[in-house]
């Protein structure tokens, strides 16, 4: 079973909050964003709110609703994640003169996100496309942990037997997060961290990305050394019953 108010604190952080990640990576869309310079906020009514940054091509998740050009109001979780999934078009309560902004290169942008995240087999062949659609994944991914941690009662029930400090998640050296645990509250910082008290590195993109869509056993992987586990063992154990649950929320 899955949680609509859970879901949508992953639908913010997890899938909006990559499209940091795509405007790093993907020159498209940057093109997309220009010079343009606009700030939307999200509210959702018992559930996540906060601001994406678009500026210099780029784009930043930033927490409160203010200051902002564009709001959008949800008035349930249930209302947001359909939004999300394309059957609920959002009214702004504020920034009607920026509205072409929302109906131009924002949704052109949300659409290249989708593509990436729910990529055909045929989009992945191409090396750059995968190595792209394996680090929005992991971007996702590693968010998703936490906010199952903190919103989830099952994921709840996992976190409170995480003792303070900081996970390392990682693909090899190519990309890293730290998961930080504080009074069984999980914060994802989407940065390598310098020290850790436990730590999960998958060998590769492929494997991170064959694990993420569930086409190899993260148990298996380990035994065979693909999965390189250590430090608290007992942190990493209880994370990895959280991330069993992403895949519930993401599938």
């Amino acid at each position: 079973m899955t949680d609509q108010r859970t879901l949508a604190f992953i639908n913010f952080h997890g899938i909006l909050g990559s499209l940091t990640e795509l405007c790093r990576q993907v020159p498209e869309a940057r093109a997309l964003l220009g010079n343009k310079k606009v700030t939307i906020a999200i509210s959702v009514k018992n559930g996540p709110e906060g601001r994406l940054a678009f500026e210099n091509g780029g784009c930043t998740v930033l927490p409160g609703v203010s200051p902002c050009d564009i709001k959008l109001p949800f008035s349930s979780p249930e209302k947001f994640n359909g939004m999300i999934d394309g059957t609920v078009t959002p009214i702004p309560s504020k920034g009607f003169t920026k509205i072409g902004f929302l109906t131009g290169p924002f949704i052109k942008l949300t659409d290249l996100l989708s593509k990436y995240l729910r990529a055909t087999e045929e989009d992945l062949r191409d090396p750059e496309f995968f190595r792209v659609a394996t680090l929005m994944k992991f971007y996702v991914v590693s968010e998703a942990i936490s906010q199952i941690a903190n919103h989830d009662k099952v994921g709840q029930a996992s976190a409170s037997y995480i003792v303070d400090g900081t996970a390392k998640m990682a693909i090899g050296d190519v990309v890293g997060a730290a998961i930080i645990a504080k009074d069984h509250t999980l914060t994802t910082v989407h940065e390598m961290p310098e020290a850790c008290f436990s730590y999960m590195i998958f060998e590769d993109l492929k494997l991170a990305s064959d694990l993420f869509d569930g086409k190899v056993n993260s148990v298996a992987s380990v035994g065979h050394g693909k999965v390189v586990i250590g430090g608290m063992i007992s942190m990493i154990d209880n994370m990895n019953r959280i991330l069993d649950r992403v895949a519930l929320y993401l599938a």
